[in-house]
């Protein structure tokens, strides 16, 4: 039988890790609590990589300010986030060629939204024949990379990028 590796998937299916981190995600990372998963930041908004991804790569863009709708962001905040979705998404065309992307926003409990009390834009990368037997036979889908590799490849194409 072969194995699938991924221990960081645990405190997820476990159901622990929300409960043990009252603090916002988002704002920890603001404030450089927790760089190691962070890609970048603007004046208004961050990037960082979902820690229990959909897929390879999946990265998410939240406001700098704690906001839970997207109508509370202001015409700068606006702007700034979605200029840093499009910089994640050439990031990752350039680091794994992806064939497409799935972009969004689940707002509120009600609509999915993991965290609700924090906006954020999850960008997930997708292949073509992506979906295969695994997910649909056993309910496994397979991540091939970590993310610290992830991480450090995004890094490096992001500086490369912005010194052209």
């Amino acid at each position: 039988m072969d194995k699938l590796w991924a221990p960081w998937r645990i405190t997820y299916i476990q159901g622990t890790g929300a409960k043990k981190k009252a603090a916002c995600i988002f704002c920890a990372a603001a404030k450089k609590a927790s760089r190691d998963r962070v890609l970048f930041k603007t004046a208004h908004s961050l990037a960082l990589l979902n820690i229990y991804p959909y897929n390879n790569g999946h990265a998410m863009v939240a406001p700098v300010r704690h906001i839970g709708d997207l109508r509370d962001l202001s015409p700068e905040e606006a702007l700034d986030m979605f200029a840093s979705v499009s910089r994640v998404i050439g990031n990752l065309d350039r680091v794994l060629r992806p064939d497409g992307y799935n972009v969004g926003i689940n707002m509120g409990a009600a609509a999915g939204a993991g965290i609700p009390g924090h906006l954020h834009v999850h960008i997930v990368p997708r292949w073509n024949g992506d979906t295969n037997f695994m997910p649909v036979v056993n309910g496994t889908k397979i991540i091939s990379q970590s993310l610290e590799e992830l991480h450090k490849r995004f890094i490096a194409a992001d500086k490369k990028n912005r010194e052209r």
